[in-house]
């Protein structure tokens, strides 16, 4: 973990997220900031942010994209089966995007590598959060260029 409490995706983590926010049209940024540490508060990143109908591609998060008025995709990728921490990460990001921001609409999308039928069924209620699934591994070349 860094020190502000929360780590940084690992190299198959960021190439599940960069393959799957490439598969949205809309700009992603990768580790974007949502919460800016201060005294007693956490600096708090989610794995990407898509805005939808802005330019495709990848945006650093130092770049200026506007968020305000436009529908957002918050991405939490997890490199294992569908788990409690990504689906409370992916709810409570959805919440301090709302709190940080003025999005027109935000959603949310766990990326993670298997299901898990209990903690799906849990998801469903949430219509704002969907699961995908990555349907493969990358090949050691495919890390060395994606992340």
């Amino acid at each position: 973990m860094s020190a502000t409490g929360w780590s940084t995706m690992s190299k198959l983590e960021t190439w599940m997220t960069r393959r799957d926010a490439e598969t949205v049209p809309g700009t992603f940024i990768l580790e974007f900031p949502v919460v800016k540490a201060s005294k007693g508060v956490g600096d708090r990143k989610v794995d990407a942010l898509i805005v939808m109908n802005g330019s495709v591609g990848e945006a650093s998060p130092k770049d200026k994209v506007e968020i305000d008025g436009k529908d957002v995709i918050v991405v939490q990728t997890k490199a294992s089966r569908l788990g409690m921490s990504v689906m409370g990460q992916a709810v409570f990001s959805i919440e301090l995007v709302k709190r940080h921001f003025k999005p027109k609409s935000v959603r949310a999308v766990i990326v993670c590598t298997g299901h898990d039928a209990e903690l799906e069924a849990l998801v469903l209620p949430h219509t704002d959060v969907e699961v995908w699934i990555a349907p493969d591994k990358p090949t050691g070349a495919q890390m060395a260029n994606k992340g």
